[in-house]
């Protein structure tokens, strides 16, 4: 091994990030577009006091217009900004030049997490700067998620044990957690990618409870 990932840290024979890591950077790439849209639900302030404002030193004070996250995630240097920012400077070191920015925000965005996502192979691989995107891009997710994800535990990802993948001729296991999320049935390794999708369910326990007699031999 002679390098490791630059968001989970895992050792790496070669490149800057983990399959793992590749995989979900790109799909918070892919899912972007739907965390501005997203926000626009929740740019209303709440109510804490009566809709007229309060008084404060004898002045009324007007309530805020606007949430002040989510209007500054949707603005210029939110969301855009950082993925903007981000694909401006992977252009330019693969000698591209600058790229052409729209009007619409919203469109900006797409444009520019999709230049990224389809770029994910040679980021991952040959970009040094790939660890501290994904890490930008993985706080720009936490952030989102912070205002619009559900509280409603029957909606959070359940846990389905650790992955029994083989990886090498030694009969190293993966041995990531595995994730069963909302609305998903096929469950995928963010570490191997491998995908366990109902039908091999109970292939995955077969696997995992030998995986597990191995460990407790050794």
């Amino acid at each position: 091994m002679s390098a490791t990932c630059g968001l989970c840290e895992r050792d790496l024979e070669h490149g800057y990030l983990c399959p793992g890591c590749t995989i979900a950077t790109g799909q918070r790439l892919d899912d972007a577009p739907r965390w501005y849209t997203a926000l626009a639900g929740f740019l209303q302030p709440a109510v804490t006091g009566p809709a007229e404002g309060t008084r404060s030193g004898g002045r009324t004070e007007a309530p805020l217009p606007v949430a002040e996250a989510p209007f500054s995630l949707r603005g210029p240097g939110g969301i855009v900004g950082v993925l903007e920012d981000w694909r401006a400077a992977m252009q330019h070191d693969r000698g591209w030049g600058q790229p052409v920015i729209a009007h619409d925000i919203g469109r900006r965005i797409v444009v520019a997490a999709r230049a990224l996502s389809i770029n994910m192979e040679w980021i991952a691989s040959s970009w040094p700067m790939a660890g501290d995107m994904a890490a930008e891009i993985r706080g720009l997710e936490r952030d989102v998620r912070s205002i619009v994800a559900p509280t409603d535990p029957a909606e959070r990802p359940v846990r389905m044990g650790l992955c029994p993948t083989v990886l090498d001729a030694e009969d190293t296991r993966c041995g990531a957690v595995l994730l069963r999320r909302p609305n998903e049935s096929t469950i995928t390794c963010r570490w191997c990618g491998t995908m366990w999708p109902p039908s091999r369910a109970l292939a995955l326990a077969r696997a995992q409870q030998a995986a597990s007699s191995v460990e407790s031999v050794a």
